[in-house]
């Protein structure tokens, strides 16, 4: 008896179109992508090394400063340099399992971030709404604890992803019309039923919606106690150590909800747009979370500036 060929279950290789309709300026699109790449890993990588060289800044917001920097890390280095491989060099075959582990990399670090961005408000919850029990609250055990559950909980949002990918059949279909592989991208390629698939994606963003409603809430809370400060100088003081954290949410869920709202309800709207604004979700976060932080936060931006001078 002849073996099956696995070929038509699990392909050998994808193959990623990069942003169809946009094929004559991909090589163009491919500079802003790499100076997006640059200023990630410089900007993160100096933020994790000013905070764990600089001893007044371990404290429990900086901690999750700098696991959100090394998410940022992950997520630019798990999707850009792929992407400029399509825009420069035509680079678009994938391996089977190269396309799982980015995909399961990106749901894992978007997931991260998420979880962190919570954490990030929590810990500001505490520092203005109840400030002097802020370090009995935050522990260096309660902040490991936190850590742990930023790694946890997306870890088993992720793994499902990639079991749901490993049961469908593909027929031989192998081309994505897409820059990264992503969870629906591949699902859709499948010749079985991929219902399973649809409801779970809708879950794990109902997870990333209730993250949502958490800071909202933190927020409200932090809004009722400033507000009650006596002076204008200590609101003002107090609405500043949250400015660097709400300019970062907004531009991890911003492109999020547009690049969703676009997928389920856009079907006018052409394929490349749809493409750009889920690349900006996972490319302009980790290049932006950095500069926020460094151009906002005193104590960052002090550190940088006094290490560049002593390097002069």
């Amino acid at each position: 008896m002849v073996p099956p060929n696995n070929t038509q279950f699990h392909p050998y290789i994808f193959l990623l179109l990069g942003i169809p309709g946009l094929e004559d300026v991909n090589m163009w699109i491919g500079f802003p992508f790499c100076v997006v790449y640059l200023t990630a890993l410089l900007g993160n990588v100096t933020i994790i090394f000013v905070i764990l060289t600089e001893p007044s800044l371990h404290q429990p917001m900086f901690y999750f400063l700098a696991i959100l920097s090394s998410i940022d890390l992950g997520l630019s280095t798990s999707t850009i340099p792929k992407m400029l491989g399509i825009f420069w060099f035509k680079l678009r075959e994938i391996s089977f399992e190269g396309c799982l582990i980015q995909m399961f990399s990106i749901h894992l670090c978007t997931g991260m971030e998420s979880a962190v961005l919570v954490a990030m408000a929590y810990d500001r919850y505490v520092a203005i709404c109840n400030p002097l029990r802020y370090t009995l609250v935050l522990t260096n055990k309660v902040v490991s604890a936190i850590a742990l559950i930023i790694l946890l909980r997306p870890l088993a949002i992720a793994i499902p992803f990639v079991v749901l990918i490993l049961r469908l059949p593909f027929c031989g279909h192998q081309i994505i019309p897409h820059t990264y592989c992503e969870h629906m991208g591949i699902a859709r390629l499948s010749c079985a039923s991929i219902k399973v698939n649809i409801v779970y994606g809708l879950c794990a963003i109902s997870i990333l919606v209730f993250d949502i409603i958490a800071i909202i809430l933190s927020y409200v809370q932090i809004l009722r106690a400033v507000f009650r400060l006596p002076s204008r100088d200590a609101r003002l003081k107090a609405l500043s150590t949250c400015g660097s954290h709400v300019c970062v949410m907004l531009s991890f869920y911003t492109p999020a909800f547009f690049s969703f709202m676009t997928h389920r309800f856009g079907q006018n709207v052409p394929q490349y747009i749809h493409i750009l604004l889920a690349n900006f979700y996972v490319v302009v976060p980790p290049a932006l979370n950095p500069v926020i932080y460094g151009v906002k936060t005193k104590q960052i931006r002090e550190r940088i500036i006094t290490a560049f001078k002593n390097k002069l």
